[in-house]
């Protein structure tokens, strides 16, 4: 067997086993999608096929309102945690991450020790202490306890990886900018930030998914039924004790995933470029 044709070969071998993974991977999603057009939970057990016998939008309009109120309220309201979440994520992973690459002050390397230990504190831990703070401040049902810690520098993984990114930055450009008259906001927002900006896109999307699917800080805080985000919102289709219609749930999983697709389909590329440039950088 000549070279040229063991690379053949080899590319092909290559290339099956990938379809085959990215199948077997892609799959679930695959029958999730189709299995919120089947008719009933009889026709969703017999089966792991994901083509359903006679497609129907049903479940989609039955689920839309299945819970009391529209599916739109809870949209509504996760994007009410969502948006300025990332916002503040963004802006105090920057900020923070900025202090730490560019400036030299007493117990630098303490701080960033501490900072970085908080990373191995499972959230877990911190529940009781930080529910009981925001209850003492009379936060409690309502989003606060949910955004206000993001505008703090509460993500210590962001600013970590926006730390790397920086230093890499030439600090020539910040000097040349400093003798044109910039000072150090200038610089980071005309300098640092272009230069950065796919690492802050990815802790955006990053930021972004993680806030849209948590499930833990909305069942803590939030008590009414009216401020729930869609994690709470589907939770009220399932009846552990009276059973509950599989197509529904279903049907507005595959709504509730859509913003998320949507978004890291739009800036896949700058998401792609931050993740490899923060895996070489530092």
């Amino acid at each position: 067997m000549s070279k040229k044709t063991r690379e053949q070969v080899s590319t092909v071998v290559r290339y099956t086993v990938l379809i085959l993974v990215g199948f077997v991977m892609f799959y679930p999603m695959l029958w999730m999608v189709g299995a919120s057009f089947k008719a009933s939970n009889n026709e969703i057990y017999s089966t792991i096929s994901f083509l359903p016998k006679s497609p129907s939008f049903q479940a989609y309009i039955d689920g839309w309102t299945a819970t009391g109120n529209p599916y739109s309220l809870y949209l509504i309201n996760t994007f009410k945690i969502v948006i300025p979440k990332v916002i503040g994520a963004v802006v105090a992973s920057v900020v923070t991450a900025y202090g730490f690459s560019r400036f030299e002050f007493p117990g630098k390397t303490f701080w960033f020790s501490i900072l970085l230990a908080t990373l191995f504190l499972p959230q877990v831990v911190l529940n009781i202490p930080q529910f009981l703070l925001f209850r003492t401040w009379g936060w409690t049902n309502s989003y606060l306890p949910l955004v206000v810690p993001a505008f703090f520098g509460a993500e210590p993984y962001f600013i970590f990886m926006l730390v790397q990114f920086m230093r890499s930055v030439s600090r020539e450009l910040e000097e040349a900018a400093e003798i044109d008259g910039c000072n150090s906001f200038e610089r980071l927002v005309y300098i640092v930030v272009p230069m950065v900006k796919p690492t802050i896109v990815s802790v955006a999307l990053f930021q972004f998914m993680w806030a849209f699917n948590d499930f833990q800080g909305p069942l803590i805080y939030i008590d009414s039924v009216k401020k729930y985000p869609t994690s709470l919102g589907l939770r009220l289709l399932t009846d552990a004790e009276t059973g509950f219609e599989w197509n529904k749930v279903l049907a507005l999983s595959v709504i509730t995933l859509l913003p998320s697709l949507i978004v890291f389909f739009l800036a896949q590329d700058q998401f792609v470029d931050g993740i490899a440039a923060g895996g070489v950088k530092g």
